[in-house]
């Protein structure tokens, strides 16, 4: 028997509705119906739902407009969104792999401040056999040479273009993902931001939801259910790990709405518009710390929302990601957040913003694939919430499977857990290594883009990430770090490419014969100070964080007793 539909015409609410249940496929929506009636209570409820909306026809209207828009009659393609999320992948794998081909020498070359070859040369990871691979796997157990390094960015920046005139798409992202896992994972502190391991996971969910082939336009196979959740769920955890670490933190700033007062002066690396924002009225800064903390603990649910409201998470996220870049440089984690919301966003709306690509007739995704994608996502949506469990402690009664497929995959960053600035820094310790001939007179190294002159304007940096500048600001929160010793001594020694990071060398000629590191606190001068003497920062010397130190006849550096300094380091 055929099944029947039997609805007014003249209501703009069941127009819809009809429509968009013809939408699904020719028919499966009147068998869906027809299955459905045979099962208890099911044709009771059904009629008391339609004697509902008949009653409140206008009332529901609106609602539906609310939430799904006026000319949304489903169901959602999510093909162009896709197709401009794997192109703008490939573009934000061309930034990384550019940003860090510019510095990999000095970090991670032969005379940098930590060598890739001694990491992969060490005996103590020998000594693991075989399982040092799993651990940090990576490409460059082959070789960690100076040309190997930069061939391996230069070919992450060919793979990227490919990616980005969408050449295999899920071969390249395969490669790509790859390739940026070997440097992250012997990377060690220079390769270790949230945005590094945010990139390896938005590879993934390109090789997991790339279209097969070579056709140049948005694939004609469907993304399918799966992927579509895959994309949320990662946006969700990267918008609501950030909140929730804010409100589980102990750090009263948060809790108090100070939080903004100190943001901008003590932001790793700040711009120009976070030393204007800093000087914003108090009620101001109030009112953006307690929008922050919404938008990244309560809109993070529109994500599952219906469409309108997925729609409204979009521009909020977007205008907190361009609050975030005109007041701080955070590499390239504002590009990688506007391109994962292309998926709260479907072909629809996408639309009436990109021109449209080449016309072409959808194919519904066989079930066999949809079974597949689905088998590829578990896995993935599994350790996703595994790791939300785990922030709101609900893993007492621990899967042991999900433990398991956890440590396998740990290496891999497959799913990782983000939070930035749960405990707010409300003071700005800067470190200053200066070197000297004789020492008596010091001279300092300049950097290229951390605060160090009173009179230098904050830059706009991104989405280069400077990794050396990062972690200055890092290491003046607490002791040197071996890779700060290790910095010392390449000054000493006079490393080129060590030397290429920084501004202006003070020393062209020859390395100094000694090298120090003092640690003063910075402050942002106010307007009328600002416009008096030109300087945009206040300094005042706290001490010392590293002696005098001067290479021994060994070629170790060694701390010079004879160097007559000021008080100790007061932090």
């Amino acid at each position: 028997m055929t099944p029947l539909v039997l609805y007014d015409t003249g209501c703009g609410f069941c127009r819809r509705w009809v429509a968009r249940m013809l939408r699904l496929s020719p028919g499966r929506a009147t068998r869906a119906a027809a299955w459905l009636g045979w099962l208890p209570g099911v044709r009771s409820v059904a009629g008391a739902a339609d004697r509902f909306i008949a009653r409140h026809r206008i009332a529901a209207s609106r609602v539906d407009r609310l939430l799904f828009g006026r000319r949304y009659v489903g169901p959602s393609e999510y093909r162009l969104a896709r197709w401009l999320f794997m192109r703008m992948l490939g573009g934000t794998f061309f930034i990384a792999f550019t940003s860090l081909g510019r510095q990999v020498l000095g970090l991670y070359g032969e005379r940098g401040i930590s060598p890739m070859r001694e990491l992969v040369d060490s005996e103590r990871l020998r000594e693991l056999g075989a399982e040092r691979f799993r651990l940090i796997p990576s490409v460059f157990w082959r070789g960690a040479s100076d040309a190997a390094l930069v061939r391996g960015c230069r070919v992450g920046q060919v793979l990227s273009l490919a990616l980005m005139f969408n050449v295999a798409p899920r071969l390249c992202t395969l490669l790509l993902s790859g390739l940026y896992l070997s440097y992250v994972s012997a990377g060690r502190e220079f390769l270790s931001f949230q945005w590094d391991v945010l990139l390896l996971e938005m590879g993934l969910l390109g090789v997991l939801t790339a279209p097969p082939g070579l056709r140049p336009g948005p694939g004609r196979e469907a993304p399918s259910a799966w992927h579509v959740a895959l994309a949320r769920a990662l946006i969700f955890r990267l918008y609501l790990g950030s909140g929730v670490s804010k409100l589980q933190s102990v750090d009263r700033t948060w809790r108090e709405l100070t939080a903004m007062n100190h943001y901008y002066e003590t932001a790793p690396l700040p711009t120009r518009g976070g030393w204007y924002a800093h000087h914003l009225p108090e009620r101001v800064q109030k009112f953006s710390t307690a929008a922050t903390l919404v938008l990244e603990s309560a809109v993070p649910f529109l994500v599952f929302a219906p469409r309108q409201l997925r729609h409204l998470a979009f521009w909020l996220f977007n205008l907190l990601q361009a609050a975030i870049m005109a007041t701080g440089n955070y590499g390239f984690f504002n590009v990688q957040s506007l391109v994962l919301g292309f998926w709260l966003l479907d072909d629809e709306a996408l639309a009436r913003v990109f021109p449209r690509l080449p016309a072409e007739s959808a194919r519904a995704r066989p079930l066999w694939s949809s079974a597949l994608a689905g088998v590829a996502a578990a896995p993935v949506l599994a350790l996703g919430a595994r790791e939300l469990s785990q922030r709101f402690e609900f893993s007492r009664g621990k899967l042991s499977l999900v433990e398991r497929l956890a440590e396998w995959a740990r290496p891999l960053r497959w799913v990782n857990p983000y939070g930035l600035f749960s405990v707010m820094t409300v003071r700005r310790p800067e470190i200053a290594v200066e070197g000297s001939d004789d020492g008596e007179h010091w001279r300092e190294y300049v950097f290229r883009y951390k605060v160090s002159r009173l009179d230098k304007a904050p830059r706009q940096v991104a989405p280069h990430q400077p990794r050396l500048d990062w972690q200055m600001w890092f290491a003046a929160l607490g002791s040197p770090p071996g890779w700060f010793l290790s910095l010392l001594v390449r000054l000493l020694e006079g490393s080129p490419d060590v030397l290429g990071l920084l501004a202006e060398n003070p020393f062209p000629e020859h390395p100094p014969r000694f090298i120090r590191a003092v640690v003063y606190d910075y402050r942002m001068t106010d307007l009328a100070t600002r416009r008096s003497s030109g300087d945009w920062w206040t300094r005042e010397r706290l001490g010392l964080y590293v002696p005098p130190l001067a290479m021994g006849r060994d070629g170790r550096p060694r701390i010079r007793r004879d160097v007559s300094q000021p008080g100790p380091r007061v932090l």
